[in-house]
């Protein structure tokens, strides 16, 4: 019989090299009149399928860290008193990792997820602004994944494993509200795996960059996501940068935002700055923090994971300058939710996760919004250090100043 015909090229089997032709034809036909994606994609967009070569085709359709399959985003955000809170939830479990290189850190179960100690797996990550009252947060992430069933097994019940960290955002709006556990409830029920937003909501509502010249002085941080390949599986960030440095665009080498020049164009480097004081100027401790998570759909232990999240530290360090100093709490936690035997070697997962966190803190800086009175870099339009035609662009505006929400 005459040999079979591939069948035709769809997003299902699309080869490798032209996968973005076909992401962008499937969006075109989901889009929504909001602009937003269905909250429940097809699974099957991120997981990838065999080509009629019988390669493995993976796609990433939102460049988020929702790209990963089984995880799940969700912000609570308070534009009034300009604070929030996210949570990336892995209801099944993820094998669980943690980094700490800030000096300033407010953590919780950070310690449970050191190779040496007994539980393996976490079912979510919590960042919150709040400073150490954020924390409270992760009770209502608790009680919500009690409710569905989730958590560590005991005998009597389940224990779901949930660890936290906290960025300082009291200066900025009203230091009095702080989220609670009903907030990270309400951020679990909010969650879903498709892309979520960035910019300033949950964790990154708050957050400010560039304070080596104090507060006033600083432009608007945020949330920002991003996620990359390696081989037949998927590396995801998510971060809320809330630096004491400036920060720059590792792609470009370019400054995109930091201590606001005097002349109110463009920014100063925070390095250049703290060198010539011999120390921070007008800083004040705690008030900076940058926490991240990483996450792959590639099997690993715990012991891979911790080193995952250990060099995933590098995009601290290629985007934000000084990282990791004695004002800051950067902490970056690391999920993996592969389920079958574990890769035999972390370091290109690592390295990749790396560049990701790098291009999420850009997102991150590019996609906040003016609020509390500290203006972002895309309202900053003057600003010669914005590189024109990047990603950098001003976001649509929001008519009013809205309720605090859940999404």
């Amino acid at each position: 019989p005459p040999p079979l015909e591939p069948p035709p090229l769809t997003l299902y089997n699309h080869p490798r090299s032209r996968p973005r032709a076909a992401v962008s034809t499937y969006r075109a036909t989901l889009q929504k009149p909001n602009g937003r994606y269905p909250q429940e994609p097809d699974r099957a967009l991120n997981t990838g399928s065999v080509n009629p070569r019988g390669r493995f085709a993976r796609v990433l359709l939102y460049d988020t860290i929702t790209d990963v399959p089984g995880i799940r985003v969700g912000h609570y955000t308070d534009p009034v008193a300009v604070t929030g809170c996210t949570v990336v939830l892995t209801p099944e479990g993820a094998v669980a990792g943690v980094d700490v290189r800030g000096a300033a850190p407010g953590t919780r179960e950070t310690d449970l997820l050191r190779p040496l100690n007994l539980i393996q797996e976490a079912h979510a990550v919590v960042l919150s602004g709040g400073s150490a009252y954020g924390l409270a947060a992760a009770d209502g992430v608790m009680d919500w994944l009690e409710e569905q069933g989730a958590g560590y097994p005991v005998g009597v019940g389940v224990v779901p494993i949930v660890a936290s960290a906290i960025l300082f955002d009291l200066a900025i709006g009203d230091p009095n509200v702080r989220p609670r556990p009903e907030h990270g409830y309400q951020a679990c029920t909010a969650a879903h795996a498709a892309a979520p937003t960035e910019g300033s909501v949950g964790a990154g509502t708050g957050a400010t960059v560039g304070k080596a010249l104090g507060q006033e002085k600083a432009v608007k941080g945020g949330l920002g996501c991003a996620s990359r390949s390696v081989g037949d599986y998927t590396v995801g960030a998510l971060v809320a940068v809330n630096a004491l440095g400036s920060i720059i665009d590792a792609e470009s080498g370019h400054l995109i935002a930091g201590p606001r020049a005097p002349d109110g164009i463009g920014f100063l480097d925070s390095v250049d700055i703290l060198a010539k004081a011999a120390g921070p100027v007008g800083v004040s401790p705690l008030r900076n923090t940058t926490l991240a998570v990483v996450a792959t759909d590639a099997p690993l232990t715990k012991e891979q994971a911790n080193k995952l999240a250990q060099m995933a530290h590098d995009g601290l360090a290629m985007t934000i300058r000084p990282a990791h100093t004695m004002f800051d709490g950067d902490v970056v936690f690391a999920l993996s939710t592969g389920k079958s035997d574990p890769v035999s070697d972390v370091t290109p997962f690592g390295a990749v996760a790396a560049r990701a966190l790098s291009s999420a803190i850009v997102k991150a800086i590019c996609q906040a919004s003016s609020l509390g009175g500290v203006s972002s870099v895309s309202d900053l339009a003057g600003n010669h250090s914005v590189e024109k035609g990047r990603s950098c662009s001003p976001p649509p505006k929001e008519s009013a100043v809205q309720p605090a929400i859940a999404e």
